[in-house]
């Protein structure tokens, strides 16, 4: 099966996922929190760098579950176009088309 190319707002909305999904983290360890929603660390990197952009809904239900986020917060947050990615390195230019 080929796997299409990813559209702009769904790497942009995955980059939004992994930032919000860091901040729920907070100083809880990468591992400890992957262990506990049953996915591997390398899955909750992936998706916490942007690199997953489009993750399995069970996943994400499961690290949300263990982060104490509702399905309903992380989809509000997420899919909010005019969000600038938090300070994940993505460059100016990343911010400034967001907010456009």
């Amino acid at each position: 099966m080929v796997r299409l190319p990813l559209t702009p707002a769904e790497v942009e909305r995955g980059q939004r996922l992994g930032a919000l999904l860091r901040r729920a983290r907070g100083e809880r360890s990468m591992l400890e929190t992957a262990l506990d929603a049953r996915v591997s660390p390398e899955t909750l990197r992936k998706i916490e760098s942007g690199r997953v952009a489009t993750p399995a809904f069970p996943t994400i239900a499961a690290i949300a579950d263990v982060l104490g986020l509702s399905l309903d917060a992380v989809w509000a947050e997420i899919s909010r176009p005019e969000r600038a990615v938090s300070s994940t390195g993505t460059g100016r230019n990343a911010r400034e088309q967001l907010t456009s």
